[in-house]
């Protein structure tokens, strides 16, 4: 017989106090401080902050050394965290033009105005482990490159002068957000891009790397990845205009596609765009190649089934934070429903014998 098992709040109290001993580890080991985390960890904070829909590097910092580097249960603690901020309103569109460059490069054009910038970047790096860091000295003093300074065009303008990748698209409406009213179908690219934004780095560089196999017909180069600095500003009614609050550093990314046209377009490149908190460069490919397809319909191509091309499928799934929520639900206590299945198999079982044994008489 399967009874419940016993424990109510004091097991509950000790469990907590159990993950308290082992977060904080072997305590002849020097505590971890938030700012270690926040100044040496920063592509998992900014992973924390992205996916955690809150730009605060502190608070993403505490998440993380409260989940014990657990990055989804931080950005769980970020999120529970997020509502209970209040809302005082809306910035203005970000002109990443204008932004402060640290990385710039493209894929598509060598020579472009303001110059490609490499930054701080794996790209060139072989892949092996640095023993020096096992040593737990500082890194030697790196001569790094001046980040730009003034606006720097987008290098998808140029296409643009010669009419050969298709114009961004300016409904000139306030564009639906997700963090406060549900996600419904269908979705607008507004709405669908604000859930890529906050989907698991993962689940969309799977759907990505799908695109690029053949399962959506879309050959991707990357026309500008840019991570820097840009300003944030906010219109303040008492003043009537919009005034700068602050600055965030962000990842952006613009893919040129191949599109053969339709019965409405010419022969052109089209765009895919990404656009992430922090340096999270991956994440940002990832999702200009996933918004691209999952753009098929308005563009007038062929749906040929693949799975970055469902919108229903990749923004249901694509919140790690849902997921984790529905997977991890299944280890809690399930007694009375476990108890029904098992007389229900026991009835099936004993309804199954009885036929068999009614066979075997006759």
């Amino acid at each position: 017989m399967y009874v419940s098992v016993k424990g109510g709040e004091r097991a509950i109290r000790n469990a907590h106090g159990w993950l308290a001993e082992e977060r904080r580890g072997d305590r002849n080991v020097t505590e971890l401080s938030l700012a270690q985390i926040r100044e040496q960890l920063t592509l998992a904070v900014n992973r924390v902050m992205a996916e955690g829909s809150l730009y605060d590097p502190d608070l993403a910092a505490l998440a993380i050394k409260q989940a014990r580097g657990d990055l989804i249960e931080a950005i769980f603690l970020i999120r529970a965290y997020r509502t209970t901020l209040p809302r005082f309103g809306y910035s203005e569109p970000l002109d990443t033009a204008r932004m402060t460059c640290d990385r710039r490069i493209s894929a598509t054009f060598k020579d472009l105005p303001g110059g490609q910038i490499l930054g701080p970047t794996f790209d060139y790096t072989h892949r092996l482990l640095d023993f020096k860091l096992a040593a737990e000295g500082d890194a030697p003093q790196a001569h790094s490159q001046p980040a730009t300074q003034g606006e720097v065009p987008h290098v998808t303008e140029f296409l643009n002068n010669e009419g050969l990748i298709e114009e961004t698209a300016r409904t000139g409406k306030a564009p639906p957000d997700l963090t406060r009213e549900p996600l419904e179908m269908p979705a607008e690219r507004a709405l669908r891009l604000q859930a890529l934004t906050r989907a698991d780095e993962g689940f969309t560089l799977g759907l990505a790397y799908s695109t690029q196999r053949g399962y959506a017909r879309n050959h991707a180069f990357v026309g500008e990845l840019r991570i820097g600095m840009v300003a944030i500003e906010m219109e303040i009614p008492e003043l009537g205009f919009a005034i700068e609050i602050g600055d965030m550093t962000v990842t952006e990314c613009e893919t040129v596609n191949q599109f053969k046209g339709s019965k409405t377009e010419p022969p052109q490149f089209t765009r895919g765009y990404g656009l992430v908190f922090g340096q999270t460069e991956r994440k940002a490919i990832a999702m200009a190649l996933v918004d691209r397809a999952l753009r098929w319909e308005e563009l007038g191509e062929d749906y040929v089934g693949a799975p970055a091309q469902d919108a229903e499928f990749v923004l249901s799934h694509a919140d790690n934070i849902q997921a984790t929520g529905f997977l991890e639900h299944i280890k809690l206590p399930h007694y009375v429903d476990f108890q029904s299945e098992l007389e229900l198999v026991r009835k099936l079982r004993r309804t199954v014998q009885a036929a068999q044994s009614q066979e075997a008489a006759e």
